[in-house]
């Protein structure tokens, strides 16, 4: 079920009745699992299986885990549950792939037969939800949470519908305590009732607002502009592959932001709160620091469960370490999708950190230069920063490595060509305008710091005026099809 549709609107007002009309704890818990069920069972059907499965699986794992006495016993429960997991994942996700490229070295080598291509389809949100009953079992495994005695609370921290499709990805630690209440015995607790506060209300009406203005009226109507641009960009000019690139990284900001935006205000609205996957990204002044602002929930959980356990060392050197983040950043671009694009997206991320990182500890007084502190030196890491970061958005966005490469020899050595593109701005005018008044917008949100709260904080009537001006201006450049958010195919 898409956020951005009548479908979900009904579905949401409906769930919100229902908790208000019927007041029991139980009953609020039961409701929300099986409307999560039915929102995913909405847009997936019978693949809710996969679902049901890994949360059955790592229930009873993470039971197993923690019952043991004996930590060998402990550690082939946690690669049971790891194997089956990515195993589903990997086969869903990955098997089509596999089998192209298997069939394609046949060809090089002369085999006579060929594997014929499943054609899989890729159940929706099974990257999200995989990853996070992993993080769960891990958490665990370490001994960092106790495992949920109750399947109902399990259940629902799987299938939660606001995050379930495309994130972002929680951890047990944060969405367990929102869910229970402690009573008489401090050490005993209870499932709590949800309730509709007028502050959550607000808060997460004003964010879902936000998120359905960056998803459709920034990103899916700059869309056309980028297709147009990175469709056969081959013969292109410079600047024409730039400003594709520039509105890729716009248009990818505003359709996942714009998810995790509705995602976070629906979840608020019930009294849940998710921490934030986005963090002003493009005012990052350090590759390392824009991945603490992209997509925080992914980069944190590669980073905790993948890229630590990969250094862990007594003694940790610097190769070492490099080579823990260009793994971890290339295995993260594999989990983007299938294709060597994003192979070699997570393998350019991954020089670039590591480069920063080694720089840093080679040369620990890089740290102290005052002109990185001054306003210009500010500027200049921010433009640099976001220029690393065009030029890997364009190899997420091109898939075909003879396109991808022409792409991204246009984008460093310049042409200074400016007929072809000026024709692109003429035939793309909205989605011009769109980037500039985009920049704008971000830029005062910057400087407003945390400007969904300032929002929530209006009275009453300057927030409804709000709310209206964001529905007519959505509904004014609505296309009249509900886009799919960038993130479902991953």
């Amino acid at each position: 079920m898409l956020f951005n549709t009548i479908d979900f609107i009904i579905f949401f007002v409906i769930i919100l009745t229902t908790l208000v009309l019927v007041r029991n704890r139980k009953f609020h818990h039961i409701f929300l699992l099986l409307a999560s069920y039915f929102f995913l069972y909405y847009s997936n059907n019978y693949f809710i299986v996969l679902l049901i499965i890994s949360t059955v699986l790592d229930f009873y794992i993470a039971q197993g885990i923690a019952k043991s006495n004996y930590k060998k016993h402990k550690k082939l429960l946690l690669i049971f549950s790891l194997a089956v997991n990515l195993g589903i994942l990997g086969f869903f996700k990955y098997a089509d792939f596999a089998i192209t490229q298997f069939n394609i070295f046949g060809n090089f080598i002369d085999l006579q037969q060929q594997i014929p291509v499943l054609e899989i389809f890729l159940p929706i949100g099974i990257s999200f939800y995989t990853f996070q009953t992993i993080g769960y079992t891990i958490d665990v495994y370490r001994g960092h949470i106790e495992p949920r005695k109750s399947f109902l609370d399990f259940a629902l921290f799987v299938a939660f519908f606001p995050q379930l499709v495309a994130g972002p990805i929680m951890r047990a630690k944060t969405f367990f305590p929102q869910m229970t209440e402690k009573f008489g015995n401090p050490s005993k607790e209870r499932l709590r009732q949800i309730i509709l506060h007028n502050t959550h209300l607000k808060f997460g009406i004003s964010l879902m607002a936000i998120g359905f203005f960056k998803k459709m009226f920034f990103a899916d109507n700059i869309a056309p502009l980028v297709n147009d641009v990175f469709s056969s960009p081959i013969g292109s000019e410079s600047l024409t592959i730039i400003l594709g690139s520039i509105g890729f990284s716009i248009q990818v900001y505003g359709d996942f932001s714009g998810y995790s935006d509705i995602a976070i205000g629906a979840a608020m609205i019930l009294g849940i709160k998710i921490p934030p996957n986005f963090n002003k990204p493009f005012f990052a002044k350090t590759p390392a620091e824009f991945w603490k602002r992209w997509h925080i929930s992914l980069s944190s959980w590669v980073r905790d469960y993948l890229y630590f356990p990969l250094i862990w060392s007594k003694k940790n050197s610097r190769l070492r370490i490099s080579l823990g983040i260009i793994i971890s950043m290339t295995l993260l671009g594999v989990w983007h999708g299938t294709g060597w694009n994003f192979v070699l997206f997570g393998f350019a991320w991954g020089i670039v950190l590591a480069s920063h990182q080694l720089i840093l500890s080679s040369f620990p007084q890089v740290r102290k230069i005052t002109f990185f502190k001054t306003r210009m030196g500010t500027i200049l890491s921010i433009i640099v920063t976001q220029y690393i970061t065009l030029f890997t958005f364009m190899i997420f966005r091109v898939p075909e490595f003879d396109e991808l490469f022409y792409s991204m020899q246009k984008f460093v050595i310049l042409d200074f060509q400016t007929e072809n593109t000026f024709e692109l701005i003429k035939s793309h005018e909205i989605a011009i305008v769109l980037m500039i008044i985009f920049v704008i917008l971000h830029f005062i949100s910057f400087k407003m710091g945390n400007l969904p709260e300032r929002i929530s904080n209006l009275k009453h009537r300057y927030w409804f005026i709000f709310i209206l001006i964001i529905a007519l201006l959505i509904l004014l450049s609505y296309g009249g099809n509900a886009e799919q958010f960038v993130y479902f195919q991953f």
